[in-house]
């Protein structure tokens, strides 16, 4: 069996600038990198804006194992299928960050015949977004130091510093770290910490920004530390946002690039979805819809994290308006959630599916309460039996919600033209009421309270008493008032990875509230979530390498 790598590297990729002129993009629309890559720019977007909206359909997922179980993979298959029934279709993803990438999962385009090429560039450098906001973030952070250094004119309490530096690996040694040391040309010393780029505000600021000028102003509103009264000092006080917005001129403008069967695909920006908003970018997503008639994008790890947050901060932000959901549900996935352990995961057993089916109906009613249609996707494994999927496919029928086998991993787009039939039929006949699922003006209490009864299934919420008096603060300078962006476990609908299946009678433990004002959400952290990951016993960066005549090898 083939990898992914070497399905990649046999792909036959059109030229970046023929994929363009499939969309009526013209040479002066779009900016080379090579010549499979590109970006669009940001005055194509003022070409298109009479022009009609396509159909917005949002990938998701029930809650995954920690393999993975092919969302992407499903998205770019979903996009080709659509082309095959001679359907104006793009796809809209985020970039993968090389973390994951080294440390286990070993790339993210997509995977088999449903993928995403130039795979190894995307899965690298790309075209230097990450680079880019790495950058500015830590413009910002050295700004900060250096402003205490030369004499603190803003008397920032050098305790309440809030604003970390970041990189774009794995590395657990960062989490907690002192600057400073050396003597007194280096500064005062402090404690500080990385968090890895994709949890930066500067990523979710790209990814929220309507334009260069509102990512401008969004950087000028990022709190960075408060002074020694008590009160916020912003990074429009350093000034410093002109230059952070330099650096990001050419990290605002969409990447395209094509999948295997040389279908369109805008590739921006990347947030994780455990521990920030889990979207590409409002920008990628707005242009793809001027692009195509129908738009396939996703949302990170289940529907009760990225579609969540998804719904209620992207398209609040964006004002979108999604017309369809599709949730990813494996058979591996079931039996997970069924109390079948990892390594039996290969063998049939319908009795753990049908333990397991509670996690994927629950996340259909999550859809169906933000007043949207699903289709359930079964993303099918070579291990699947007949009876594990007759069963899936019974049951969804059994309480309303449409379902459809897909094999785009094994066979391309032909393999997902079921799933896109009943996506297309489900466009045709079901309507979108599309509601967020609360009021930005509650207050955070209340908004948490209603994402995690209503989303998660929880009895309650308890708040730390650090989170009680981060609430008070945030209420006490009128920060409140913004949505939610819950940093919460992926792999259960608790806060805790261990509670498979649809748990009951559980609390979320709220242990931090932060204020992401540039971004303009409130970041809640649960549980033990990390905002700087690290490497596994073995990292998939281990088995990776590049040949004498330059081809890479061990990408997945």
């Amino acid at each position: 069996m083939k990898t992914d790598i070497q399905i990649a590297q046999e792909a036959v990729m059109n030229k970046i600038s023929d994929i363009a002129a499939k969309l009526d993009l013209t040479e002066d629309d779009i900016e080379l990198y090579g010549k499979y890559k590109c970006k669009i720019s940001l005055e194509t977007m003022e070409k298109l804006k009479e022009k009609k909206d396509g159909k917005l359909i949002l990938v998701t997922a029930i809650n995954p194992t920690p393999a993975g179980e092919g969302k992407s993979t499903v998205t770019v298959g979903l996009g080709q299928a659509l082309c095959k029934l001679n359907k104006n279709a793009v796809i809209a993803l985020r970039e993968p960050s090389l973390g994951p990438v080294f440390g286990i999962k070993g790339g993210a385009a997509g995977g088999g015949y449903a993928q995403v090429v130039p795979m190894e560039d995307i899965n690298l450098h790309f075209t230097g977004d990450f680079h880019a906001i790495t950058s500015a973030n830590n413009l910002l952070c050295a700004a900060i130091d250096n402003h205490i250094h030369q004499g603190n004119s803003l008397n920032i309490d050098a305790r309440r510093i809030v604003f970390k530096r970041v990189m774009d690996m794995n590395d657990r040694a960062l989490r907690q770290i002192v600057v400073g040391l050396g003597g007194k040309i280096n500064g005062f010393p402090r404690e500080d910490g990385f968090m890895i780029t994709v949890a930066s505000e500067i990523m979710a600021i790209l990814c929220l920004a309507e334009n260069l000028q509102d990512l401008r102003e969004r950087f000028g509103n990022i709190i960075v530390a408060y002074n020694m009264d008590g009160e916020p000092v912003f990074c429009r006080d350093l000034n410093v946002q002109g230059a952070m917005t330099l650096l990001m001129k050419d990290a605002i403008k969409p990447n395209m690039v094509q999948t295997l069967e040389n279908t369109p695909a805008l590739v921006h920006g990347g947030p994780f979805a455990n521990i920030a908003h889990g979207c590409n970018s409002i920008i990628a997503t707005k242009m793809a819809l001027k692009l195509g008639d129908y738009v396939v994008t996703e949302a990170g790890f289940g529907a009760d994290l990225g579609a969540e947050k998804f719904l209620d901060i992207k398209c609040r932000f964006g004002n979108l308006k999604p017309d369809c959901v599709v949730i990813v549900a494996t058979i591996r996935a079931l039996k997970h959630h069924g109390g079948v352990k990892k390594d039996m995961l290969n063998t049939p057993d319908v009795k753990a599916v049908a333990k397991g089916m509670e996690n994927l109906h629950k996340q259909i009613e999550n859809i169906n309460k933000f007043g949207l249609p699903a289709v359930v996707a079964i993303n099918k494994f070579i291990t699947d039996s007949d009876e594990e999927i007759k069963y899936v496919k019974e049951y969804c029928e059994s309480i309303g919600a449409k379902v459809a086998l897909s094999e785009v991993w094994e066979k391309g787009g032909q393999g997902g033209i079921e799933l896109a039939n009943k996506v297309i039929e489900t466009l045709d006949n079901c309507e979108s009421n599309f509601k967020p699922i609360y009021d930005v003006d509650m207050s955070i209490k209340d908004k948490m309270n209603k994402i995690a009864r209503e989303i998660y299934g929880a009895d309650d919420v308890v708040f730390s008493s650090g989170a009680e008096k981060q609430i008070a603060e945030l209420e006490k300078f009128g920060l409140d008032k913004k949505p939610l962006c819950v940093a919460k476990t992926q792999y259960s609908l608790s806060d805790n990875p261990a509670l498979l299946g649809r748990p009951s009678g559980f609390t979320i433990e709220v242990k931090e509230v932060r204020i992401s004002n540039g971004a303009g959400f409130i970041v809640v952290l649960t549980g033990n979530i990390m905002t700087m990951p690290g490497l596994p016993k073995v990292p998939a960066a281990e088995r990776m390498d590049i040949m004498k005549d330059g081809t890479i090898v061990g990408l997945f």
